[in-house]
């Protein structure tokens, strides 16, 4: 492989209609966007400038990255609204060049098709399963069994361990306690989270729930999830090995 082959950027142009709105105008509308891996784990979308619905002006800001040449920054303008320093462009890049890069966050909405999206657009290459399963789990915390249920749905997601969840009724439901973090995933949707208390020691955002996954993952809806990265989850009474993972 040679260094120019090293430096190139995934760059992959997908068929799906995006659209992007801010201020409640529309600041772009694509049948071509391009998904780029800016870092390993997920793309973002790239927009063709020709696509464009809103004015950029330029912010005079400079970004510098090894592998996609210097950005020049940009105000993203709307009838008047303006998200300041929301968009992107590396007119050196022989990839991106004709692209723009807008911020996800600084936009209101996303759409692919006619569905929104959240968080980042979902990777083609990730998949989630979810199946049905009578194995035995069983989720202590120090020492104590705190979840205990023969019908687990485990939930597959390419790059991280298997999930294991259960029904609340095979919880102990009197050790939880609300928490106020509450995530969302592009894969799943937006979860909800409990602290556990054992003997005294309260544990943060152990137990998650989506109680309204999106239509692909309606198969979790309203069962509850422990990090098994934290706590001593038991498979067929063998004890597993805590994954290593950034949540850990």
């Amino acid at each position: 492989m040679t260094e120019a082959q090293r430096d190139e950027i995934r760059v992959e142009t997908i068929q799906k209609r995006v659209r992007v709105y801010f201020g409640g105008q529309l600041v772009a509308d694509t049948v071509r966007p391009a998904l780029v891996w800016e870092i390993p784990y997920y793309p973002a979308y790239y927009i063709p400038t020709a696509d464009l619905r809103a004015k950029l002006e330029p912010d005079g800001t400079t970004h510098l990255s090894r592998r996609r040449g210097d950005g020049v920054g940009y105000d993203v303008v709307v009838d008047g609204a303006v998200a300041a320093g929301a968009a992107r462009i590396y007119p050196g890049s022989s990839q991106l060049s004709e692209l723009v890069r807008l911020e996800w966050n600084a936009m209101d909405e996303w759409f692919e098709e006619d569905e929104p999206i959240y968080v980042h657009p979902r990777d083609p290459y990730s998949r989630v399963d979810i199946l049905a399963s009578s194995r035995h789990v069983r989720v202590e915390i120090d020492g104590v069994t705190v979840a205990d249920s023969r019908t687990p749905r485990i939930l597959f997601e390419t790059g991280l361990p298997a999930r294991y969840y259960l029904p609340l009724t095979d919880i102990r439901m009197d050790l939880l306690r609300p928490s106020d973090t509450h995530t969302s995933c592009p894969y799943k949707g937006n979860a909800d989270y409990w602290n556990i208390e054992v003997g005294g020691t309260e544990y943060a955002d152990l137990v998650w729930i989506y109680r309204t996954p999106t239509p692909e993952s309606q198969k979790i809806a309203g069962l509850a999830c422990f990090y098994n990265e934290k706590v001593d989850l038991y498979l067929d009474d063998e004890l597993q090995q805590r994954p290593e993972t950034p949540f850990g």
